[in-house]
């Protein structure tokens, strides 16, 4: 079952790394038409507004809620499982266009809401509302692609769901060389991109679920028991599965009163967190769900703790390099990706800053990732919404006393505090409730991981240079030094890993 786990996994992680990869493309593309300026910050809002809804309703609460409903059905043959999918995208899609329609007429207003410091300057508050009208319908489009999405994985088709972001990258990257030269406001290009994207990306997987028999003939459920049972398990997991989301949304609205591009920055940082958290942290998260919820479904309690004690301990063999890489290689990151056009020098230093105070939070956002399964797959969702009310209190607090502190960088600090908290109580939770007993050989394992890490820092700070010589490099020697200086760090890591004793082949029979 591990290496079946295991594979699935990689399967994830490599569309993911895909999809990311062309996800920087596009970031660098968009740093160098609009850099950090003004049209960037009010793009950025406009953007994560549905983007955040998305989040916290479709592949957030929502994925959480249907796929343990989804895989109880499955035991209950074809005739139910239909029913079930067909009243869920009904009543979803029906739900959704409602909420679009009031997103796109209430534009202006949400976008007060979302970004109160823009008030007082009619021009970024016009630009924001009417960019918004326009990549609102997104979440319409997006959150009926992580049905499909939902269902396709359920059914152990996990690469079609992975792969799926490459087309908002694409679309985005063709809508800012193409098509945004031809418009009277270039930034607009962006939102269109944004809403061309929502729309292929749920066309695409239609033949997917035409293959395995799955299309949803939608009709309205609302009183459907499987939907309520959905709508029951959705209700608090919107806000418990999503308090990363609202923290760094959090993170937006405050933004909006310090000066003209620091949205930017923290958007810049938080893309590369992003990367090792969607290629790791969420590949790892969608392939655990379906398995802890048929395990729990057949009360399989051994192999369920077994199952998070396997996704643990890879958390901290991939996550503790990539936080230390973030950490050590922000400002270089940052100059190599992004320090080109209308994107400055001083704008990748000040987005280090940021990037920097994300990275310590890297490991904790994936743990919330991994360990929040494990609550809802037992379609216990009140306990992590009491866990993230706690979270996100703090990082309320947290944000007004290290903002005024450190501006940007201290709106992405109370963001890993916080994340650390929250990933902290939902393992406590999860041994309070004895459905996590961690296997044998966790000390061992810990002092094992000191030495690699260890080394991975000496190759890094001896081998990389100082700031000045990347910002005077160009972009193939800036290319050049930081994949050599990733190679060096990777091979030192994994050959010590190895010299230690920690194998792949013996961690993939950890979970059996």
């Amino acid at each position: 079952m591990s290496e079946k786990l295991f594979k699935s996994t990689a399967i994830v992680s490599m569309m993911t790394f895909i999809s990311r990869i062309l996800g920087f493309v596009r970031d660098i593309v968009i740093a160098r038409y609009f850099g950090a300026g003004l049209g960037a910050d009010v793009f950025f809002v406009a953007n994560k507004i549905p983007n955040f809804l998305r989040r916290l309703f479709a592949e957030g609460a929502f994925s959480q809620a249907f796929i343990p409903v989804l895989a109880e059905y499955r035991n209950r043959g074809d005739k139910d499982l239909s029913d079930l999918i067909a009243s869920t995208s009904g009543t979803l899609a029906t739900i959704l266009f409602g909420i679009t329609a009031i997103g796109v007429l209430a534009a202006p207003i949400l976008i007060m809401l979302f970004a109160p410091g823009f008030i007082g300057d009619d021009y970024k508050i016009t630009l924001a509302g009417n960019l918004l009208k326009i990549t609102f319908p997104y979440l319409f489009f997006i959150s009926l692609t992580a049905l499909a999405g939902a269902i396709l994985n359920s059914f152990g088709k996990f690469a079609v769901p992975a792969f799926t972001p490459v087309f908002l990258n694409l679309s985005l990257i063709g809508s800012a060389i193409w098509l945004s030269p031809h418009l009277a406001e270039p930034v607009t290009a962006l939102a269109w991109g944004v809403f061309i994207g929502g729309v292929i990306q749920l066309l695409f997987q239609i033949p997917f679920l035409l293959k395995i028999g799955q299309l949803p003939k939608p009709r309205w459920g609302w009183k459907d028991s499987g939907v309520r049972k959905i709508i029951k398990l959705m209700l608090p997991a919107i806000f418990g599965v999503s308090v990363s989301q609202i923290n760094l949304l959090l993170d937006t609205v405050l933004a909006s009163f310090l000066v003209t591009g620091s949205i930017s920055w923290l958007y810049y940082s938080d893309r590369l967190v992003e990367f090792p958290l969607g290629i790791f942290g969420i590949a790892l998260a969608t392939v655990i769900l379906p398995s802890l919820s048929k395990k729990h479904a057949s009360k399989s309690k051994t192999e369920f703790s077994n199952t998070i004690d396997w996704a643990l301990r890879w958390v901290f063999i991939i996550g503790t390099p990539a936080a230390i890489g973030l950490i050590w290689l922000a400002e270089p990151l940052l100059l190599s990706l992004f320090q080109y056009g209308e994107f400055s020098a001083d704008d990748a230093h000040q987005a280090s800053l940021s990037l920097r105070a994300y990275g310590l939070g890297l490991l904790p956002f994936i743990f919330i990732k991994v360990l929040a399964p494990g609550y809802f797959a037992r379609q216990d969702t009140k306990t992590p919404v009491k866990i993230g009310i706690i979270a996100m209190v703090t990082n309320m607090v947290l944000n007004i006393i290290l903002m005024l502190q450190f501006a940007h960088m201290g709106l992405a600090l109370a963001t890993s505090i916080s994340a650390a908290l929250n990933a902290a109580l939902l393992y406590i939770g999860l041994r309070k409730l004895a459905v996590y007993q961690p296997r044998a050989g966790w000390r061992k394992f810990m002092l094992q991981l000191l030495a690699p890490n260890l080394g991975l820092i000496f190759i890094l700070l001896w081998l990389t240079p100082e700031t000045l010589v990347w910002v005077e490099s160009t972009v193939w020697q800036r290319f050049t030094l930081l994949f050599g200086l990733i190679a060096a760090a990777v091979t030192t890591y994994f050959a010590i890993l190895a010299l230690v004793g920690i194998k792949v082949k013996s961690l993939l029979k950890i979970a059996q």
